[in-house]
């Protein structure tokens, strides 16, 4: 998606009708006030377990017990309760494309900082011109903490990002690896390398290479296990990087690549010496996209990569004696059943029989031309000798989804399997939560997901709110358009609002004041004045919204206020 499209499409997302009070300056409840109290411990680790609804992680259980006669996973004994996690409205064109079921964008930014938002919106707020919340993790970081991210996905991907970037569009990976430069985060683990070479402002990719800036900020930059073992506490800041793209999933790993828990004890290892305390997230990413897939034995083995790592942070904070620990998930996925087909069983014994993720198959699925290449391809990664032609036909037609013939390869497993999926997409039900520690007895029964984040502030003795203000001092994040002759354009009346000033239109005119100074624009001619004089602004109305240059609101203010094309958003000061 280019940026006009962004600008435009994600623009319309943040215009849309702001739900309850999860906008800075609306009212709060006490409950999401964000305000600093005594602490009650000095380190905080949470863990995301993306896409992991209550089917998931049922489904992790069984097969753990079936394979190894172990009746629990670690997370059970700290079960409190579950959240629910519906994001803001949003519609574009009268479509709705952000409501009830919400993405990891819009989910993760209610759990880092306590604001719901539009889906796709990072840890901004739900507005045509949008401001930042501040996350946990940059509230730790003001309040001198250290602060680590650890993935399976893309350490640019959402759920990271929504605790140390801020983008009106989530696919604005490069803008995230940026901001991470600047964010003072100490610990960045996961994959996504192809992020930091960075792009202009029209989506070329540039020869700027950012590994270079971390590595002169004194980041050890680490690629392979062996890289990453080799780190000691004395590497206080470090950014690994384990894949071009995502992490692989564990079925396709080699064993030089790390595995979650493996970069949770790492990363504990070197936040933990700060004296001040740190703050950590940890995510199971890829839990989501094997959702996403319909690929259930995958699904299962990410399930269990992540619970090993929980393991290891849980068993950290028992021994340090001063850390809360929290868990939960963003969404479901892929509207798991653990049944279908009217059949009261389900065949778990067939769960570890594909050697590997699906994902490793789809090219190869896709370039099949006959039957045979299909039957062959299955064969070699499953226990399937007895493909019939009606699923043979089947793969080959694709399941009609973005996913084409790997959908439809899961569609034949998952029936063998006797599990389930109502389609590719995030379902709306609660998630679970889990957590040891002070912060336990803040997150019992039946939450909000913005709760994470403000119990999570409020054990720790930080303030949201103060560290939100100084973010939206700095920088404001409004919708957008470009001009053919390539200006970027903004929305008047939104924007002045937002810079302090006024706004008084019809549909032939409009009057934008800040102070003493005043733009009189004529929106049938298209023509402006400021302050009675007349100025050289292109005027663009576009479905009755009026756009100006920054340059008319500089003028306006009397003050430079400059864009940031990368982050696509305008620096105050």
């Amino acid at each position: 998606m280019n940026k006009l499209m962004r600008g435009m499409i994600f623009g319309g997302l943040a215009a849309a009708v702001v739900s309850g009070a999860t906008l800075a300056g609306a009212a709060k409840s006490p409950a999401n006030s964000g305000g600093a109290a005594k602490a009650q411990s000095k380190n905080l680790i949470v863990l995301i377990g993306d896409g992991m609804g209550p089917a998931q992680v049922s489904a992790a259980r069984y097969f753990q017990q079936y394979t190894k006669g172990v009746k629990h996973l670690n997370l059970d004994p700290y079960y409190v309760g579950q959240a629910t996690t519906y994001a803001d409205r949003g519609e574009d064109s009268g479509k709705i494309v952000s409501g009830i079921v919400t993405d990891s964008a819009s989910a993760g930014t209610a759990f880092a900082t306590g604001h719901k938002t539009y889906n796709a919106g990072i840890s901004v707020s739900n507005e045509d011109v949008s401001r930042p919340f501040a996350s946990i993790i940059e509230a730790a970081e003001s309040a001198g903490k250290a602060t680590g991210l650890v993935t399976t996905a893309r350490i640019t991907h959402a759920t990271p990002a929504v605790y140390a970037s801020h983008v009106r569009n989530r696919d604005n990976e490069s803008a995230i690896a940026s901001q991470y430069l600047e964010s003072g985060v100490d610990v960045l683990m996961g994959g996504g390398k192809q992020f930091f070479l960075t792009k202009d402002e029209k989506g070329k990719r540039t020869d700027k290479n950012l590994l270079p800036d971390f590595k002169a900020k004194g980041y050890t930059v680490v690629e392979n296990t062996a890289a990453l073992n080799a780190l000691t506490s004395k590497n206080t800041k470090v950014l690994g990087l384990f894949g071009n793209s995502h992490v692989a999933y564990t079925p396709d790993r080699t064993p030089e690549i790390p595995s979650l828990s493996a970069m949770t004890s790492k990363a504990l290892n070197i936040l933990s010496t700060d004296k001040d305390g740190f703050v950590m997230m940890i995510e199971g990413g890829r839990i989501d996209h094997a959702g996403h897939a319909n690929d259930l034995p995958t699904l299962v083995q990410e399930a269990l990569d992540f619970d090993a790592a929980f393991k290891t942070a849980v068993e950290f904070a028992k021994k340090n004696g001063n850390t809360s620990v929290v868990v939960t998930a963003d969404h479901e996925t892929g509207g798991l059943s653990l049944s279908r087909d009217n059949i009261y069983e389900i065949n778990i014994d067939l769960w570890n029989k594909q050697k590997h993720s699906s994902e490793s198959l789809a090219a190869d699925l896709e370039a099949a031309q006959t039957p045979e290449e299909i039957r062959k391809i299955v064969t070699a990664n499953t226990w399937i000798t007895d493909l019939t032609d009606e699923e043979v036909t089947q793969i080959m037609n694709g399941d009609g989804s973005s996913y084409k013939r790997e959908g439809a390869y899961n569609a034949v497993i998952s029936k063998r399997l006797l599990v389930g999926w109502s389609g590719h997409g995030h379902s709306a039900v609660d998630v679970g939560v889990w957590a040891y520690g002070p912060i336990a007895d803040k997150v019992k029964g039946q939450i909000d997901n913005t709760q994470i984040a403000t119990m999570g502030a409020g054990i720790l003795g930080l303030d949201l709110n103060k560290r939100s203000a100084e973010l939206q001092s700095k920088y404001v994040y409004p919708k957008f358009k470009i001009s053919r002759d390539n200006e970027v354009l903004y929305p008047a009346q939104a924007l002045v609002k937002a810079l302090g000033g006024t706004y008084t239109g019809s549909t032939s005119a409009a009057k934008l004041t800040i102070g003493k100074n005043t733009i009189e624009v004529d929106l049938t001619g298209k023509t402006a004045k400021l302050n009675s004089k007349a100025a050289a602004y292109t005027v663009d109305v576009d479905n009755n919204v009026l756009y100006l240059p920054l340059s008319a609101f500089n003028q306006l203010k009397g003050t430079t206020l400059t864009w940031d094309a990368l982050s696509e958003r305008i620096v105050l000061r």
